[in-house]
């Protein structure tokens, strides 16, 4: 089964057509910058852009950086507000006239990972985070997603956590390696004292350097902390899958 998924971020908008089940990505993804500002029509507009290029006919399947409750918008933070209680899969299905299931991104990220990738053979609890534009997460108990969790926004410093550990957050402030670690270890260990996990998987695109930050961010966590194995690409398979799922 060929699905298309996409992944809707705060900076870019990236997708590929999918193999199901084997989770194989069959063409080279493509990435389009995420409209300014990100309003509902623009990033559909992106999207049709994107089933253009593939020339893409079948079911899709979106990442979606918010909580997503039956395919409505509840939280857009990085994305336009305009987007806040709009109903995501419907507008998706009538501008592309194609079937569309839309998920929140990290937790398609996280359905990845759990069946391609770091969290496999893991049934205890695992937790996902992604680190790009801003944080996000994704919980699994007994390889079951508990849909919708945000630890990307608890509070840090007195701060959304993801204004000061996010990938985001290192571009801007012109952080080190070194430097931004650390703010990601506190991170880590806030989620560590939450939540007890048996492991952390840590994706987004920075998990392809995990070498040169992922040691010392995860000092002292009580948990396994691993780079997600299908790195950057994760939400674009996780977006596939909800997409089988749905079309």
């Amino acid at each position: 089964m060929k699905i298309l998924g996409i992944d809707i971020g705060g900076t870019g908008i990236k997708g590929a057509p999918v193999e199901l089940p084997s989770g194989e990505i069959l063409a080279e993804h493509l990435h389009l910058p995420t409209p300014q500002p990100a309003t509902p029509g623009a990033v559909t507009a992106a999207i049709k852009k994107m089933i253009q290029h593939f020339q893409f006919s079948g079911p899709v399947g979106a990442g979606f950086p918010g909580v997503m409750r039956k395919g409505v918008v509840e939280t857009a933070v990085n994305l336009s507000p305009s987007w806040v209680g709009k109903n995501a899969e419907k507008l998706f299905k009538h501008g592309t006239k194609l079937s569309f299931s839309v998920i929140n991104d990290a937790d398609a990220a996280g359905l990845a990972e759990m069946t391609y990738g770091a969290g496999k053979k893991e049934r205890g609890t695992v937790v996902m985070i992604t680190l790009g534009t801003g944080i996000g997460s994704a919980v699994f108990i007994g390889g079951v997603l508990v849909p919708n969790t945000e630890f990307g926004h608890l509070t840090m410093r007195g701060k959304d956590a993801e204004t000061i550990a996010s990938a985001k957050a290192r571009e801007v402030n012109d952080w080190s390696w070194k430097k931004w670690s650390k703010r990601v270890r506190e991170y880590l260990h806030l989620v560590d004292r939450l939540i007890n996990p048996d492991l952390i998987i840590v994706g987004g695109g920075v998990s392809q350097r995990a070498e040169k930050w992922l040691p010392r961010a995860s000092k002292g966590v009580k948990a396994k902390v691993v780079p997600a194995k299908l790195h950057n690409e994760a939400g674009i398979v996780g977006a596939a899958m909800a997409g089988a799922k749905g079309g």
